[in-house]
């Protein structure tokens, strides 16, 4: 046995004095390195480029912190199927682990929904959920051309090999518009699994192993979710504001009643309420447009209803200008958007013929406006009548024009409570006479000599 020294004994001491200090140390930073979390998004409502947008910085946010999954909530009747290609893209090349989760019961991912579920990569649903029925439709709800039928069927069947999905009830969901329950879509490999609520959900894929990133740089991860603290990533008030203005009706209705408002401010000035309402309602419009995919065509044809009806306020004549910015405006309805985008006829028709007539109602009052004659300096009060409400020291108090007048009788002090007609004006007072009862001759209204 080798003998140990006082200085080898406070060496061996020292060190582990360092030893334990360096694990004490280390210990909350290891507890908050193995930390899980997972980002959540609830996506309600119709697909909408906001929505894209919106996943794709949850995306980011996901891989940039280091988050172990994305869970996406999902509610929706459907939407634009260029918006749907953009998540559907996101989702198949993402770094980041993507749980899609129909939820909660009597929820359903319809259409858009179904291509955006089968596309991540644990599919999930709560009981009493359905998915399906994605089949393209148009703008006014009818079924799309086979063309659009047989490109989306590919994209279908595509997404659900990729997944190793059941490629067959992909292709009938949309082309024969099949919509299946919750226990149906597990049963037929559609999704992984049904669970009850987002933790159980998360207890459930813990251990699971998915593919995550592009083909070219795919690489397994393992899915640790069990007792994962959830951090929400809402839309919050601008995006929630942003999607609700993704309407082509309400985009169409805010930039034509906005005209609209304008024209009557020019037509007849006033203390500006229609140029206010006019101005956020044409700002609101523009906004709808920054969110939907726009025509440059249709949106220059807006410009020219505008234009035209602005010409029949200042030039007004028999209607042509109203006529011809009424047509521009139906055409720009129906050429505005792209895709399958459209302005509901039922909105489009009545708010173009309302614009139209309004343009030409606004013209006629400001032509009313120029043609009536003018009112202003010394005589404009001359032959009006007023009401003496109190007097004081022979001279009394009207009300006239919004403004009080002081008035001195013509021929002597004037009487509370009597009727009297403004005959001339000397300052700021008005000289009056008694006025005549109803049916009598008024006589001049100059003064004699």
């Amino acid at each position: 046995m080798i003998g140990c020294g006082p200085r080898a004994m406070a060496g061996m001491f020292a060190r582990a004095l360092l030893v334990a200090l360096a694990c004490v140390l280390g210990l909350p930073a290891a507890g908050a390195a193995q930390e899980s979390r997972v980002l959540v998004t609830r996506v309600d409502g119709t697909i909408t480029p906001v929505i894209a947008d919106h996943l794709q910085e949850g995306l980011r946010t996901a891989e940039r912190g280091g988050y172990a999954a994305y869970v996406v909530e999902i509610d929706t009747p459907g939407g634009l199927l260029v918006s749907t290609r953009e998540i559907v893209q996101d989702f198949l090349s993402s770094p980041v682990p993507v749980i899609a989760y129909v939820t909660p019961a009597g929820a359903r991912a319809a259409s858009a929904g179904a291509y955006i579920t089968m596309s991540a990569h644990v599919a999930a649903m709560a009981p009493g959920t359905h998915i399906g029925a994605a089949t393209p439709v148009t703008g006014q709800g009818e079924e799309a051309s086979d063309k659009v039928v047989n490109d989306s069927a590919a994209f279908a069947v595509s997404i659900a090999e990729r997944r190793d999905r059941n490629t067959e009830l992909a292709e009938s969901m949309v082309r024969e518009g099949t919509s299946v329950a919750d226990r149906e879509a597990l049963r037929d490999n559609v999704v992984d699994l049904v669970s009850p609520s987002r933790s159980s959900l998360l207890d459930e894929v813990d251990g699971r192993t998915v593919v995550v990133g592009p083909q070219d740089a795919a690489r397994e991860v393992v899915l640790h979710t069990a007792d994962a603290r959830v951090v929400e990533h809402d839309l919050g008030f601008f995006g929630n504001l942003r999607q609700w203005l993704a309407s082509p009706e309400l985009a169409f209705l805010f930039l034509s009643i906005g005209t609209l408002a304008v024209l009557y401010e020019l037509a007849a000035p006033g203390i500006g309420f229609a140029g206010v309402l006019g101005g956020i309602l044409l700002v609101l419009g523009f906004v709808a447009l920054s969110v939907l995919p726009f025509n440059v065509g249709g949106l220059l044809l807006l410009l020219l209803a505008a234009g035209l009806f602005l010409g029949e306020v200042l030039t007004p004549g028999v209607g042509v200008f109203a006529a011809g910015g009424t047509a521009s405006l139906v055409m720009a309805g129906i050429l505005l958007f792209r895709g399958e985008l459209r302005v509901d006829p039922a909105v489009l028709w009545p708010t173009a013929l309302v614009v139209g007539g309004g343009a030409l109602i606004a013209g006629r009052l400001a032509w009313r406006a120029r043609r009536a004659p003018t009112l202003g300096g010394k005589d404009a009060l001359v032959g009006q009548e007023a009401v003496v409400t109190r007097t004081e020291g022979g001279a009394g108090q009207v009300l006239l024009d919004g403004a009080w007048w002081t008035v001195r009788g013509r021929h002597g002090p004037v009487g509370e409570g009597s009727r009297v007609r403004v005959v001339a004006r000397e300052g700021l007072d008005l000289i009056v006479e008694d006025a005549p009862s109803p049916g009598e001759d008024r006589g001049p209204t100059e003064e004699e000599p």
